[in-house]
């Protein structure tokens, strides 16, 4: 007597799945307890008729130009002049941008010499704590 082999099914039965989902759904939404959130405590402002007064602060910026001449906001100056010009406009606000922009140009050397006189102005009483160059892209983005 030869007896057959039952083949098993190589799918995984499914049809119960969804009520299976569903009478979970219920379940958690029936045992889970709702608190009602109160949000964010915080207190408004009385309102302030008077305009504060904001002054417009500009940058200071350095141009270096081919062949080692250099500009302080559209004056021509030397380096060693640079500091004698920033000091009194930091002493108003201590962290004044100051931007140096080299002319593609312009040699490497005379932005570090203008970097090194800003960076120097510390042992000389003129600390510059916001030095910038702007990158190419930078320049070709946001320069008008």
């Amino acid at each position: 007597m030869k007896l057959e082999k039952k083949s098993v099914s190589d799918e995984i039965p499914t049809a119960s799945m969804a009520d299976i989902t569903f009478l979970l759904i219920i379940f958690f939404m029936v045992t889970n307890t709702f608190s009602a959130t109160r949000g964010l405590d915080f207190a408004i402002p009385k309102e302030d008729k008077s305009t504060p007064l904001v002054e417009r602060e500009e940058s200071v910026l350095i141009s270096i130009h081919a062949g080692g001449a250099i500009e302080v906001d559209g004056r021509s100056m030397r380096a060693d002049q640079i500091l004698e010009y920033l000091k009194p406009k930091l002493e108003r606000n201590a962290t004044k941008p100051v931007i140096i922009r080299p002319d593609p140009d312009a040699s490497y050397g005379d932005m570090v010499k203008v970097y090194d006189v800003l960076r120097e102005g510390k042992n000389k009483g003129v600390e510059v704590r916001n030095i910038n160059i702007p990158t190419q892209r930078e320049v070709d983005q946001f320069w008008y």
